[in-house]
């Protein structure tokens, strides 16, 4: 068992290289280095593979297997063992095409997005979806090529679940706006002012410290598209966009890469370097995302306690109520770009980018009818059509990065997150109070407990089940949106 895992560990140094490699490409390398450094990471990529891939690897399994005693090591050989054979299904030189594609499709993506022509992207994304189609087809699957593709970010969900899951849910959201937009509305032009970026990263920062980020281990920078990345156990680094009229986009961006972040720093030192030393799925790395920007970071008890600091940082507030701000942070409007999106529309945003991407790999969609395609979505669910590429099918980098079945990861983290909290409030006793005096090691020790130290030792729906006592049930978001809204908008 000893001999697999350090063979284990000595692979994942490489990715360690990888993932810097990439934070570097997504923050400060220059723009001319990119064709270089698809090649690098291509080589590195193709290395890692292979090294994984081995007999060595496949023989160490075999007599690891027998050995395996505890619940981890057993976890171990059977995630292992799954990642193991999914790539040897994977020939090599497909592999690291599609991780030089990518690299080249991420650079292509940023200058179209500034440019807002689709055009410069359109033939990047063509390649990305086919070498994705040709590896889910080498993965295999049994009723829908998508699914192959989903398993790799929510193991134990099919596309069948997504769907039978999304139609009750989609009305509640849409009736739930309908409600709302019939209502009394906050004045969310309080949040628009002049905002300096150096003023708003202090902010951050003190509240990244305030929610147990430890910047010994990790650091905040910019990007273009905020994200979290694990070089290694004690250097997670999160990076944020700030927007120097609208300060949610700063603080909210921030908050939600602080919870992915937690989550990688709180997976136990023993795991690390192993397949099991990561979170179950992206849909539960979500829901901590979401639980702290959303659940935690919008309540009316945070921002008791932050918001002294926000008024002494920006003056612009100190005319404003707490209440007033609180609803204002909360509204809830129509809106183009998903990450600015509030909880009710948020998962319309993400059911119209599932029901894409499910048609380009099956063959259902092209990639040249995007454009028209999301338009009409946006108008279907949300009654508004983009005027640019950039507020539109631009807006993301996940189809760049070839992340076709991550997008469905950000509603079940939603979903996830509810549960995850109605559990916590059984649990603990007075959290408001805490909330309210900017005390959250509690919160966190709990999530520590139930979620991180676990690592990927439990499929997502058995760490559910454990921590709520049943599998996931999205009527629990149903009821925190409810509870929340009516309160807001006297429903």
């Amino acid at each position: 068992m000893e001999k697999l895992k350090t063979h284990l560990r000595k692979i994942s140094k490489f990715e360690n290289a990888l993932s810097l490699l990439h934070w570097d490409l997504e923050t400060y390398m220059p723009r001319n280095a990119s064709e270089k450094r698809a090649e690098i990471i291509g080589e590195i990529a193709g290395y890692t593979f292979k090294e994984f891939t081995s007999d060595k690897t496949f023989e160490l399994l075999l007599k690891a297997e027998n050995e395996a005693q505890t619940t981890e090591d057993k976890a171990l050989i059977r995630v292992t063992k799954k990642e193991f054979e999914k790539s040897k299904k994977i020939p090599p030189e497909l592999f690291i095409e599609f991780q030089i594609e990518s690299s080249k499709a991420q650079n292509a993506w940023q200058l179209a997005k500034k440019e807002d022509d689709f055009n410069l992207f359109k033939p990047h994304l063509e390649k990305i979806v086919n070498l994705s189609k040709e590896i889910a087809e080498h993965l295999g699957y049994e009723e829908n090529r998508y699914d192959a593709l989903l398993d790799n970010y929510e193991p134990g969900l099919n596309t069948k679940d997504l769907l039978n899951m999304l139609p009750s849910l989609r009305n509640f959201l849409i009736n739930l706006l309908e409600k709302i937009e019939n209502s009394t509305r906050p004045k969310k032009d309080i949040l628009i002012g002049k905002f300096e970026v150096k003023k708003q990263k202090i902010l951050s920062e003190f509240i990244l410290k305030k929610l147990n980020f430890d910047f010994n281990s990790g650091r905040l920078d910019l990007s273009e598209h905020p994200f979290t990345i694990t070089i290694s156990h004690n250097d997670v680094r999160i990076t944020t966009k700030y927007d120097e009229r609208d300060i949610r986009k700063g603080i909210f961006g921030t908050i939600h890469e602080c919870g992915h972040a937690l989550y990688e720093m709180g997976i136990p030192e023993k795991l690390r370097g192993l397949p099991i030393g990561n979170g179950a799925s992206m849909g539960i790395h979500e829901s901590q995302s979401r639980f702290w920007e959303n659940i935690i970071g919008r309540s009316y008890n945070f921002w008791k306690y932050f918001y002294p600091k926000l008024t002494e940082i920006f003056p612009h507030f100190s005319n404003i109520s707490l209440e007033e701000f609180w609803r204002s942070i909360n509204t809830v409007e129509k809106s183009l770009v998903r990450v600015e999106a509030d909880e009710v529309t948020y998962n319309l945003h993400i059911m119209l980018r599932f029901e894409i991407e499910e048609g380009l790999i099956n063959d259902k969609i092209k990639v040249s009818d995007l454009p028209e395609m999301w338009n009409q979505k946006m108008k279907e669910y949300l009654g508004i059509t983009p005027k640019s590429y950039k507020e539109g099918v631009l807006q993301d980098i996940h189809w760049a990065l070839g992340s076709f079945g991550y997008f469905p990861s950000y509603m079940l983290g939603n979903l996830y997150a509810a549960q995850i909290y109605y559990s916590l409030l059984k649990d603990l006793e007075n959290i408001d109070e805490k909330i309210e005096n900017g005390e959250f090691i509690e919160i966190l020790n709990w999530l520590r407990e139930k979620i991180h130290s676990k690592g990927k030792i439990y499929e997502p729906q058995e760490l559910i089940s454990q921590i709520s006592g049943e599998k996931l049930n999205p009527n629990y978001f149903i009821d925190y949106l409810n509870l929340k809204y009516k309160k807001i908008y006297n429903l």
